[in-house]
């Protein structure tokens, strides 16, 4: 398992003091976030109860001065089981995107995926189809970019399939991805386990 940064009581590896860098200009790596338990709200809840964390706005800006593009990655399953219409979806996420990028841009953009299982699609986590997609769009370096979420059987499953490092966050589902639905995602660690979305960048930022 790898280790967890953020709390004291967390804590199993103490990382150096090494200074946070700030101001890098390359742009072709990317932080791919889980929306839901891990910027803000509940994992499992509609969008519609969305709200941010207090941290996220910070870990998202953060990310931004390091170089990495904000991408977030969504599976919204109500809207394939008739339980949201797309309609109400493109409203909430309007809302979340103006919230966040209200004094600043700081979310390149919002993939969702509206499918169910049994649609085959492939762009529902873990498949990697938005991942494909973004490369090409912003010209990633995929061994640049991180996945950052709280579900081990979607966003930690991703990062394997796409190449890159994962990292789960506590919040949200993280403490039941841990324990009781570990089975989910049996055969995958994550690279990184960290208290939530701030302490998750500055890990990454420490690991470079």
């Amino acid at each position: 398992m790898g280790r967890i940064e953020g709390d004291e009581d967390l804590i199993i590896e103490v990382m150096d003091s090494r200074e946070i860098r700030g101001g890098i200009t390359d742009m072709n790596k990317a932080l791919f976030w889980d929306l839901q338990g891990t910027l803000g709200g509940e994992a499992v809840a509609s969008i519609e109860f969305f709200e941010a964390y207090p941290f996220s706005k910070e870990a998202l800006k953060l990310a931004k001065d390091n170089g990495f593009k904000n991408i977030v990655i969504t599976n919204q399953s109500r809207i394939g089981k008739g339980l949201l219409p797309m309609e109400v979806y493109k409203r909430e996420e309007e809302r979340i995107l103006s919230f966040f990028n209200f004094e600043e841009p700081l979310i390149e953009e919002i993939f969702c995926c509206p499918h169910l299982t049994s649609d085959n699609c492939r762009c529902k986590k873990p498949k990697i189809g938005f991942i494909e997609d973004s490369i090409e769009k912003y010209g990633l370096d995929i061994k640049d970019c991180f996945v950052i979420g709280d579900m081990g059987m979607n966003e930690i499953v991703m990062a394997h399939n796409a190449g890159c490092k994962g990292i789960l966050v506590l919040t949200g589902g993280g403490q039941g991805s841990l324990g009781e639905f570990r089975d989910t995602w049996a055969g995958y660690e994550a690279d990184i386990i960290a208290e939530n979305a701030l302490e998750a960048v500055k890990a990454i930022i420490e690991e470079r």
